[in-house]
């Protein structure tokens, strides 16, 4: 897809295919080229930003013992492997243990390890938002700023530290171009069009916070009516933000909806982002727990991830020193983007609550086995 990695390969993280997260899946720099200047900190707010270059960081995390366990929100298990890959290709000799699972999963997982003092991961970089929030008030993440930190966008960091996003994340609806020919869909208005009955998939939105955002967002713009139409158009729903995508691909279905991917693709799947077309999009968070037993390998890796090598590497960054591809803008430019609404969708579980069940009744309810697989209280252990 032009160099876009999709969120299966990211996450994302992330995610949740996906635009920008440019250290999952991409190949970045070598340990040895791959360096941040260590002469004087960089301030950023009341704190400085990390000055240690990649190889001292990395000589560091191998004397602190080598191993680093990640927890990061996805659908598949193999969705991390290229991350894992350009990790050690980077930095051989760490023991890295990258687990992706649903980031619902994934964050009361933590908390009950928590709760038992049985904490295994030592970062975290999950759609669920609010938990970042939750968990800084706690005082369990540790305030760190990595290098390349005062670049990062405003929106994708935490002021103290607390959390920074590694990777922007775009969420729209997609069409295979040799299936729809010459047409295609432009807006969501077209998926209730009778021609692509039986011709749509879709993830879940009322088991994906993004993708339930997303359908709140159709249905501010082209209300409840259209959803009762799109439910009319045998759609067929699936678990896991990679499976739209993954139906457009295979050629079993048109159109997808509830995915990510490339608006600039000369391939066989395109993602539809334009400005008269909703969509939403944010920032993958990612965070050191204050507990974590392999700190500094955590720190080895936010550093590599903000690094203006990974950063570069794909297609929206959450820096604002790294230009896009041409064609495409900041993610922050996009209005249409909605990417202030997400935190705040999050943060609000009742509505979000009460749109999962509405949904439901259009829809049904959500059907199957996750498809990362059931993970139990401590994977990466």
């Amino acid at each position: 897809m032009s160099g876009f990695p999709s969120r299966r390969r990211l996450l994302a993280t992330g995610a949740g295919a996906a635009l920008g997260l440019g250290a999952l899946g991409a190949a970045p720099a070598s340990a040895s080229t791959a360096t941040t200047s260590s002469t004087s900190p960089r301030r950023t707010g009341s704190g400085a930003e990390e000055s240690r270059s990649l190889d001292e960081l990395y000589q560091a995390a191998l004397a602190e013992g080598g191993k680093l366990v990640v927890y990061a929100g996805g659908d598949t298990p193999t969705q991390q492997d290229g991350t894992k890959a350009a990790f050690l290709k980077a930095f051989p000799g760490i023991d890295l243990t990258l687990v992706v699972d649903y980031s619902k999963y994934h964050d009361v997982r933590v908390d009950n390890q928590f709760a038992t003092r049985t904490l295994v991961p030592d970062v975290v970089q999950l759609q669920t938002l609010q938990d970042f929030v939750r968990w800084k008030s706690q005082g369990r993440l540790l305030h760190y700023r990595p290098a390349g930190f005062s670049k990062v966008y405003d929106a994708f960091k935490d002021p103290q530290g607390a959390w920074v996003a590694i990777g922007a994340i775009a969420f729209s609806f997609m069409y295979g171009t040799a299936a729809v020919g010459s047409d295609a869909p432009r807006t969501p208005l077209d998926l209730v069009d009778a021609g692509w009955k039986g011709k749509i998939a879709s993830s879940y939105p009322h088991d994906d916070d993004a993708v339930l955002f997303l359908y709140s967002l159709y249905v501010k713009h082209y209300g409840w009516d259209w959803v009762a139409k799109l439910a009319a158009q045998d759609v067929r729903f699936a678990r896991g933000s990679n499976s739209p995508g993954a139906a457009v691909r295979a050629g079993t279905h048109a159109i997808g909806v509830g995915g990510s991917g490339s608006p600039l693709s000369t391939g066989p799947v395109k993602l539809v982002i334009s400005d008269d077309t909703p969509f939403m999009s944010w920032g993958q968070r990612a965070a050191i727990l204050k507990a974590a037993k392999n700190s500094t390998a955590a720190k080895l890796y936010l550093n590599w991830q903000l690094s203006t090598a990974t950063q570069s590497s794909s297609g929206w960054s959450v820096r604002t020193d790294i230009t896009p591809p041409t064609g495409l803008k900041p993610i922050w430019e996009y209005a249409n983007g909605n990417l202030d609404g997400f935190p705040r969708f999050m943060s609000d579980r009742a509505e979000v609550e009460r749109l999962k069940q509405t949904f439901a009744l259009y829809f049904g309810e959500v059907e199957g086995d996750p498809t990362p697989g059931v993970l139990g209280l401590h994977p990466g252990a």
